[in-house]
């Protein structure tokens, strides 16, 4: 079974653990992470899974009170639990926090190197709208940037566990 909840800056050690891992050249610093996670703007979330050590995922949307857009800040499955159709869980679980907050666009950056990334985001109705060239550095790889208008995604189904706070996929 996986399970969903909010992240913590208690969870802060183990979300570095799994963004080190994912994005050795270019991964965000632990300060950086406790900002997102301690913002009122910020909404985090973490995947655990039962037989997983450590997280199977973690998810990132920020949004300033009362802006129309948010943005993805980051999408990141654990090597081991990839294939699963985790990330879209996360994805789509950002996306339903968009809508509850009103969000009319949802914007993100994605890697130009990473077709599976971008392919997920354009099955949930993203679509491309522009480039960074050199975004991520030090690799020197572009940033596809794409946008989702809310008003065309339709939201999808999360039961939650008896736990409060804790979204079982």
């Amino acid at each position: 079974m996986t399970r969903m909840r909010r992240a913590t800056v208690a969870d802060l050690d183990a979300i570095m653990a799994l963004e080190e891992a994912s994005f050795p050249t270019d991964a965000w610093s632990s300060p950086m992470m406790r900002e997102e996670l301690s913002s009122p703007h910020s909404f985090y979330l973490v995947l655990e899974e039962e037989v997983h050590t450590g997280l199977a995922g973690y998810a990132g949307l920020r949004a300033l009170s009362g802006s129309h857009d948010a943005d993805v800040q980051t999408i990141t499955v654990a090597a081991a639990s990839r294939g699963k159709g985790l990330g879209r869980t996360l994805l789509r679980a950002l996306l339903d926090e968009a809508t509850q907050r009103g969000i009319r666009d949802v914007f993100l950056e994605v890697r130009a190197d990473n077709p599976v990334a971008q392919a997920l985001y354009v099955s949930e109705g993203f679509v491309d709208i522009g480039r960074r060239p050199g975004y991520y550095q030090p690799d020197d790889v572009d940033a596809i940037v794409m946008k989702c208008e809310m008003s065309h995604w339709h939201r999808s189904v999360l039961r939650v566990d008896a736990e409060p706070g804790t979204i079982v996929t």
